[in-house]
C-alpha cells in the first residue's frame, strides 16, 4: 500500500468513527427532529440544496479560471453536510438534534441530488458530468448512514457502554484524521501554496461567507438553528467532493490540493462565527431565565 492509499484509508476510518461516535451520543428521535418541522426542512434544503450550487456555480465562472477551482467548487455546491460539522455545531450552541437531523437528511438526499445536481451544472459548463447515483449511495452509507445506524443502536440497547466507549472512539478518530490531514497538506503542500499565491483562494473564501449569511438568514428566528443551518451552509463534505471531481474528472490532480485549500479557509472563516453565535445563543438564554 503506497503513501496515497493509506492516508486516504485513515481519513475514511477516521469519517467512519466520527459518525459511530456522533451515533453513540444520539437517538432516533434526533434523526427525525427535522421532518416534525416542515418549515425549517424546506428552508435547510433550499439553503443547502438549492441556493449554494447556484452559488458555486456563479463563482466557479467568475473566479474558477483554474479548472481545479472550478470542480472543486461545483463539487463542493452539491455536497452533503460534513461528519465534523455537528461538534462545531454544538461549540456554537447550535441544537444538537437539528445537527444530527440535518446531518442525515443531507446524505440521504444527496443519492439524488448530487447525480441531478451535477448532470445541470454539466450543462451549464458544457461538460459532461454524469455522476453515478450507484457510487454516491455506497459512499454515504459506507461513511455516514452505516456508522450513525449502528451508534443509535448500541445507545438504544447498552446506553452505558454507548456512553462508556464514546469518548475513546472519538479520540482515535480525531488523531487518525489530524495526521492524514497533516501527510495530504505535506504531499501536496506546494499546490495549496500555488493555489494562495494566484488569489484563487477569495473563491472558497467567497463560498463559506456566502453559505454562512445564507443559512443564517434562512434558519429561522431561533439562534440555535441558525448556528446549525449557518454552518451546514458553509461547510461540505470533503470526502464526497473529492469523490466526485475523481469521478468525474480523474485526470485533474490539482483537485486534492483547491479542496484542501477550501477545507482550510472555511475552518479558519468559520471560527469568528462560531464565537459570536455561541455568545449569542447564551445570551437569548440567559434573558429567558428569570
Amino acid at each position: 500500500m503506497d503513501l496515497t492509499a493509506l492516508v486516504g484509508l485513515m481519513i475514511r476510518v477516521s469519517i467512519c468513527l466520527i459518525v459511530l461516535g456522533l451515533g453513540l451520543g444520539s437517538t432516533h428521535r434526533d434523526v427525525l427532529y427535522l421532518f416534525r418541522r416542515p418549515g425549517l426542512l424546506v428552508r435547510s434544503l433550499v439553503s443547502m440544496s438549492v441556493i449554494m450550487p447556484l452559488v458555486a456555480a456563479a463563482l466557479a465562472a467568475a473566479f474558477g479560471a483554474h479548472p481545479a477551482m472550478q470542480i472543486a467548487l461545483v463539487a463542493l455546491g452539491v455536497s452533503p453536510v460534513p461528519p465534523l460539522l455537528p461538534k462545531r455545531e454544538a461549540i456554537a450552541g447550535g441544537r444538537a438534534a437539528y445537527a444530527v437531523s440535518l446531518l442525515v437528511t443531507a446524505a440521504l438526499l444527496a443519492i439524488v441530488v448530487v447525480p441531478v445536481s451535477m448532470r445541470l451544472l454539466g450543462h451549464l459548463f458544457g461538460v459532461q458530468a454524469d455522476m453515478p447515483m450507484h457510487i454516491v449511495a455506497r459512499l454515504v452509507a459506507i461513511v455516514i448512514l452505516g456508522p450513525i445506524v449502528t451508534g443509535i443502536v448500541i445507545r438504544e440497547l447498552a446506553p452505558a457502554l454507548a456512553a462508556r466507549i464514546a469518548r475513546p472512539i472519538a479520540r482515535v478518530a480525531i488523531v487518525l484524521l489530524a495526521v492524514g490531514v497533516a501527510l495530504v497538506l505535506f504531499k501536496i503542500g506546494s499546490t495549496v501554496i500555488d493555489l494562495i499565491g494566484s488569489g484563487r483562494v477569495l473563491a472558497f473564501a467567497a463560498f463559506v461567507i456566502i453559505g454562512l449569511l445564507v443559512g443564517h438568514l434562512l434558519g429561522g428566528p431561533e439562534p440555535d438553528h441558525r448556528a446549525v443551518l449557518a454552518l451546514s451552509t458553509a461547510s461540505r463534505h470533503p470526502g464526497m467532493a473529492l469523490t466526485i471531481a475523481g469521478t468525474l474528472f480523474p485526470e485533474h490532480k490539482l483537485v486534492t490540493g483547491a479542496l484542501a485549500l477550501y477545507l482550510l479557509v472555511s475552518i479558519i472563516l468559520s471560527i469568528p462565527y462560531l464565537i459570536w453565535m455561541r455568545r449569542r445563543v447564551a445570551g437569548v438564554g440567559s434573558a429567558a431565565r428569570p
